[in-house]
């Protein structure tokens, strides 16, 4: 049998609650292996075996939540400057017996962090009798702790992990006894003299955990024992020539995948002032005539932070594979009059959508909820980000009718950010759902929600109104996730489709194609889609809205859309929309078909009340 592949993730700044619902996930439902690494915001977390006393101060008053976790030992630190990491492994039985040995394992884990310690100019850290972790100086005059450990292990498969401090600040220690172990103080690399930034230990850490933990690269052929997905690391840019300086765009090698469309755009002139420049590419057919790209500074730095160098010409013709041309006859043009009448907004008509006649006649349409005007300003949309509007009660009673005049039978219900809202819109999701199936019982009902900023409340309102089919966008890989959508986080959103798929709901996520994205990126991105319990997948094209929005960096072909469709099943996904038209609701009741005979979804796991217990903050 083919060893588990490896799966190595940085994940950035975290909450640490929406790690949890991560790692849990992908412990209970993927039989691959994962390191999950980040650092979180200020969190005070409590072990099974916390002593409540060893919490000196109200966590709120020094900025940091205190969350109750099922890992063992007492409470201890997590915040920013120092590296989580959580290995998500299946560890093999004791002696060819069913039971692993959890202390061996606690062991590797601390030997992991000795042999990160040594090579990052630290030698001599090491253990303590009767005291998990790792250590300075155990048998001297100060002993200090520098990594504190705490797992947890169900069904052979493990839980939480290691916190190293690298450079955190050490004074909210002081607001606890750390681990129970009042005798002894705290260090970090940085108190000990040691000056590494996170992104080098970490990338020690992850050289000495491969070592360790990924399978023999000889068992997977031309396959990956494991593979690497970061966030972007955040740090200045000075060089923003790709995208904001006045240069003529380089051909790309026309023996390269796409190279058809694709420019290197490279800089030469001065740098950028404080409002937004143009870039004036060469056409991909040689002409003399310019097309003017306008970014703005913000944007263009995003786009550098994350690597992106590749620019397809804003004015260039598309590929003849993405030329569509969209005729509506005359009973879709009676039921655009009909969606007007009720003041209703259908993202199918919004967004210009290629798919509407297809989808309309086949009984499926899509609705937005929660107004017109967004709150985040996602560098691919083209949704208005003005200050939203009140919400409107009569919205939902509208949607359902409409759903009846239309004769629907399926109904797909999305919505723009509402991060204004104290709930981000969950309870018109909500009402929503309840008005169509009372004025429409055998419609079945798709929403495609954004995060809610993670609530777990919030999202409650929505899971229990019990969809047929939850979707929520993870929109493009974990790189990109800063340059397309920076008020979202790409571990949040694992984490919304983590709960909602431990609700028992057939969850669904797609992906916007050709802002920059490897091939390698996708894999890993369905990967981490089927290893939170995703059913179904959708993946399309990118299309630039405007100038001022991010560029198309490649234009993928059909063939290369029906690879990654091959990619999403071979991940474990049950069902893929995949082509250059597909977008979200593209589908929607037949892709709901297949995953319901692949058995997706169901009742309601009885771990997820525990867990959404555990995620609450605790008092004080």
């Amino acid at each position: 049998m083919k060893p588990a592949p490896l799966h190595v993730r940085w994940l950035g700044r975290t909450r640490y609650r929406d790690a949890y619902a991560l790692q849990h996930a992908l412990s209970q439902r993927g039989a691959d292996n994962w390191l999950l690494c980040q650092e979180h915001e200020p969190t005070y977390t409590m072990g099974v075996r916390t002593d409540p006393a060893n919490i000196l101060v109200d966590p709120a008053t020094v900025g940091a939540e205190l969350v109750r976790a099922d890992r063992g030992g007492d409470v201890t630190f997590h915040g920013p400057g120092q590296l989580t990491a959580y290995p998500v492994l299946t560890l093999p039985g004791r002696g060819g017996g069913d039971k692993p040995d959890t202390v061996a394992y606690v062991r590797t884990v601390e030997q992991v962090v000795i042999d990160t310690l040594a090579d990052l100019g630290l030698p001599g850290a090491t253990r303590m009798d009767d005291y998990p972790g790792v250590w300075i100086a155990p048998e001297g005059e100060r002993p200090r702790k520098i990594a504190a450990i705490g797992v947890r292990l169900v069904r052979n498969r493990t839980l939480h992990g290691v916190a190293l401090n690298v450079h955190p600040d050490l004074s909210y220690f002081d607001h606890i006894v750390p681990c129970g172990i009042a005798e002894y103080g705290v260090t970090s690399l940085a108190a000990e003299g040691i000056d590494v930034g996170l992104a080098e230990a970490t990338d020690a850490f992850i050289a000495r955990a491969v070592e360790r933990w990924a399978p023999p690269a000889e068992a997977f052929g031309h396959g990956r024992a494991w593979d690497r997905s970061d966030v972007v690391w955040r740090h200045h840019v000075d060089d923003l020539a790709p995208f904001s300086r006045n240069v003529a765009a380089a051909r790309s090698d026309p023996g390269a995948a796409g190279a058809n469309a694709g420019v290197t755009l490279a800089g030469a002139s001065a740098g950028m002032g404080a409002t937004a420049r143009s870039v004036a590419a060469e056409p991909a057919d040689g002409g003399a005539t310019t097309s003017t790209v306008t970014l703005s500074p913000r944007r263009s730095k995003r786009l550098a932070e994350a690597g992106v160098d590749e620019a397809v010409p804003y004015r260039e013709r598309k590929p003849s594979w993405m030329r569509s041309r969209v005729e509506h006859g005359p009973e879709v043009t009676a039921l655009k009059r009909q969606i007007a009448g009720l003041d209703l907004v259908t993202v199918c008509e919004e967004a210009g959508c290629p798919n509407l006649s297809e989808c309309w006649s086949d009984g499926t349409a899509t609705f937005m909820i929660n107004g017109e005007r967004c709150t985040r300003a996602c560098g691919f949309c083209l949704v208005d980000t003005r200050r939203p509007g009140p919400l409107d009660d009569g919205e939902p009673e509208r949607v359902a009718e409409a759903v009846v005049s239309m004769g629907l039978d399926f109904a797909v219900v999305t919505t723009v950010a509402r991060d204004d809202l104290p709930d981000g819109g969950a309870g018109a999701f909500a009402a929503t759902i309840e008005a169509i199936r009372r004025a429409r019982p055998g419609c079945r009902v798709e929403v495609l929600i954004s995060d809610c900023k993670g609530d777990p409340e919030s999202l409650e309102l929505i899971f229990d109104a019990r969809p047929d089919v939850l979707n929520h966008n993870i929109e493009t890989v974990a790189r990109l996730q800063r340059a397309a959508r920076p008020s979202a986080d790409y571990t949040r959103s694992l984490a919304v489709l983590a709960r909602a798929a431990d609700a028992g709901l057939v969850t669904k996520s797609g992906m916007v194609l050709g802002m920059g994205e490897t091939e390698a990126e996708i894999a890993s991105t369905l990967a981490d889609l089927a290893g939170v319990g995703v059913s179904i997948v959708t993946m399309g094209q990118y299309l630039r809205p405007t100038a001022a929005h991010l560029p198309v960096s490649h234009w993928w072909t059909p063939a290369d859309f029906d690879r990654f469709g091959a990619l999403a099943r071979e991940a474990g996904i049950a069902h893929a929309e995949s082509s250059p038209f597909t977008r979200s609701s593209h589908h929607a009741a037949q892709a709901a078909d297949a995953a319901a005979a692949h058995g997706a979804g169901g009742a309601r796991s009885t771990a997820g009340p525990r867990a959404r217990s555990d995620l609450q903050p605790q008092p004080g």
